[in-house]
């Protein structure tokens, strides 16, 4: 078999996300203070994929350029295929076919987190040496999802949202192909939202008498194109972490897994963990809650805050109540003016959402 390559989907437009993907790409949004995608670039170094490529849109690849590099530190060598227009996820493959040539390859969505890795599916792939093998996970919604029918352990159909699904089993956002699935992706015609669907390339293959595998994904699985996924995401990866304390508490107090990156200073503050705080970040009388991410360079001084995410440069100051279930993107400032007239004051940007006590 040839060497696997990697290929990772990093083009969308992140719309379910704005206000914060206006300005970045979504696989750039921080989960546990790390982007999305490089959560995906570990997963592939992990399993021993070393070529790895990215495929970027033309408006947003700049920017995960700038914060993936070469590769060199996730130990991969990147390289970065722009897709011009957002055409489809089979027509993502056929414009990275160039980079993919013969080579079997992992397909993973940039936006997607995956509990323990592709090492398993690798390993699967490697053993059985079917045409292609799909991650299958069970969901509660499965009309939402791509779903699988299966027969004999074997895919025997695959449908896209359907009305009235068969199984459980929803597509989750990794794939493996051999070289076969170009000349599918070729024969397919665009969906009805103009798109050459990956199930139904994947549909292809199975109507051209080519073994396509489940392997159904035993830990959790998110796709973060949503606040609450990317909370809950956030929540997920909170839990696998250590405590680590790198910065410095003045009269402080930490319960509980608790990470504090250098740079960091916290006054008279209480961290409930599982959290983390990023570098430079400034906090003064405030409570840190559980499943919490404040990133580097925030400042939080007499405020509470849980089961958020804070992106960089953010400062929450002088609330009275405590803020849960937020996302705030870059240098957000977000507080209580003493001064009268007392009213409400805001500058917003579009699609944005809030809720008052």
């Amino acid at each position: 078999m040839h060497e696997l390559k990697g290929l990772i989907l990093s083009g969308g437009r992140g719309t379910r996300l704005r206000p914060i993907t206006h300005t970045s790409a979504k696989q750039l949004v921080p989960v546990a203070n790390k982007p999305v995608l490089f959560y995906g670039i570990e997963a592939m170094a992990q399993a021993g994929i070393d070529q790895v490529g990215i495929i970027i849109a033309p408006e947003t690849g700049d920017e995960i350029r700038a914060a993936a590099g070469d590769g060199s530190r996730f130990g991969v060598k990147l390289s970065y295929i722009v897709q011009d227009q957002p055409l489809g996820l089979a027509h993502a493959v056929l414009t990275a076919e160039p980079f993919l040539g013969d080579a079997p390859f992992v397909m993973y969505l940039g936006d997607n987190l995956l509990q323990g890795g592709i090492e398993d599916l690798v390993n699967a792939f490697r053993t059985n040496q079917p045409d292609a093998l799909i991650l299958l996970t069970p969901v509660p919604d499965p009309e939402q999802y791509g779903v699988a029918e299966l027969r004999d352990g074997s895919v025997v159909r695959l449908v896209e949202k359907p009305s009235e699904p068969q199984t459980d089993l929803a597509l989750v956002g990794v794939y493996m192909f051999t070289s076969c699935v170009h000349a599918a992706a070729k024969a397919i015609t665009p969906s009805l939202r103009g798109e050459l669907e990956i199930t139904d390339a994947i549909q292809q293959l199975v109507d051209d008498g080519l073994r396509v595998e489940p392997h159904v994904v035993k830990g959790w699985w998110k796709d973060t194109g949503r606040l609450e996924d990317m909370l809950a995401a956030n929540r997920l990866v909170l839990d696998t972490i250590g405590a680590r304390m790198d910065g410095e508490l003045i009269d402080s107090q930490v319960e509980g897994r608790v990470v504090i990156e250098p740079g960091a200073q916290l006054w008279r503050c209480t961290v409930r963990g599982p959290a983390i705080i990023g570098a430079g970040a400034s906090l003064r009388d405030c409570y840190i809650g559980p499943y919490t991410a404040i990133g580097e360079a925030c400042t939080i001084e007499n405020a509470e805050v849980e089961h958020s995410i804070l992106l960089a440069g953010s400062s929450v100051r002088d609330l009275a109540g405590r803020m849960e279930a937020s996302l705030l993107g870059r240098n957000v400032k977000i507080g209580r003016d003493l001064r009268q007239p007392r009213a409400f004051r805001f500058l917003v940007g579009d699609n944005s959402e809030i809720g008052i006590l």
